[in-house]
């Protein structure tokens, strides 16, 4: 695939999700919120650019930092969004101020990141923002469902399979 249509997905995905976070999204019961993650990552790991084979070392170190910032964005992401179940019974979640923040700080992170990898000489491609915004997207998906799996149901019982754990913020 070219290095244009990766771009192009890059792209389309983060204005779905810039879009998606900031308007109150229904979370679905059909436990689907892995595809879109596992499709990228697999695009990212089938590109030949993810490791620079001219600086293996430091290209794997940077793709390392790069997947450690994915997951703590997705993270972050997932618990400063608003997580509450309406009076219909339906789960919503939205993100807050604090989840702006977040993601303007996983932005930074990353363009700090291809600025080290710039000094060290090392190529990084589309599979490596590829890969790092699956595992941003797999960990908050993961843990959203984990978070609406705990709210309590409308009617006082817990959701059908849910274990019981303390609710925190997703008090309405």
């Amino acid at each position: 695939m070219s290095g244009l249509v990766n771009v192009l997905v890059i792209v389309a995905v983060i204005a779905l999700v810039v879009v998606r976070q900031c308007s109150a999204q229904r979370i679905s019961g059909d436990r689907r919120w892995w595809v879109l993650p596992a499709v990228l990552l697999v695009m990212a790991v089938r590109e030949p650019g993810l490791i620079d084979p001219h600086h293996r070392m430091a290209s794997v170190a940077v793709l390392g930092a790069e997947l450690a910032v994915g997951l703590l964005t997705g993270a972050a992401w997932a618990w400063t969004s608003r997580v509450w179940r309406a009076e219909d019974g339906s789960l919503w979640s939205r993100g807050t101020k604090a989840t702006v923040l977040v993601w303007t700080g996983g932005l930074a992170l990353r363009a700090a990141l291809y600025g080290v990898a710039a000094v060290l000489g090392v190529h990084q491609g589309s599979p490596a923002l590829m890969a790092a915004l699956a595992a941003t997207l797999m960990v908050r998906g993961g843990l959203l469902a984990w978070r609406a799996a705990a709210i309590p149901a409308s009617y006082g019982g817990l959701a059908a399979g849910a274990p019981v754990r303390p609710a925190g913020k997703e008090h309405v």
